[in-house]
């Protein structure tokens, strides 16, 4: 009798772990399934298309950024910022807000230069129109608007959710 005692004892002390089940979301897979015509890269034809494409932006944006360069540094200033009374206080406001401002529109611009330069990289690797996420070819119209893309709207919308 005691033993059993001692056993039923035992047996209320110990402490049971219990797996705890959690719901994991399951979500589609985002690539599609790959067969023998699906098209693995761009043509040479459509990477020179797009590097044309890359080039053109590329020009335009470096032209944008010197000019955000140089209205950031006075290059082009006349020099007449100290003639003018020092009771200006609002104006002077108003310029510090817009010198501001030049200077993020100057950051964004240098980073979309970067962008592209790294989109020219991609073009003579041969990889330029390819999803990081899926693997798959980013369509054209997609690259035709954004040429500096690496993912997929697809892969983008399955990424945000």
């Amino acid at each position: 009798m005691k033993n059993n005692k001692m056993a039923k004892q035992a047996t209320e002390s110990k402490m049971v772990i219990m797996p705890i089940m959690v719901e994991a979301k399951v979500t589609q897979p985002i690539s599609t399934p790959k067969n023998e015509d699906t098209q693995v890269r761009l043509s040479d034809e459509e990477l020179r298309e797009f590097k044309e494409l890359i080039l053109a932006k590329l020009g335009e944006a470096k032209i944008d950024y010197e000019l955000l360069k140089s209205t950031l540094s006075l290059r082009d200033d006349n020099g007449t910022n100290d003639t003018s009374p020092t009771f200006k206080v609002l104006e002077d406001a108003s310029d510090v807000i817009s010198k501001e401002e030049t200077a993020q529109h100057a950051i964004r611009q240098e980073k979309f230069i970067q962008h592209l330069n790294n989109a020219l990289i991609r073009i003579e690797n041969k990889t330029y129109g390819t999803c990081r996420i899926t693997g798959d070819l980013i369509p054209k119209e997609r690259l035709r608007s954004v040429p500096h893309t690496t993912t997929s709207i697809n892969a983008k919308l399955n990424t945000l959710t």
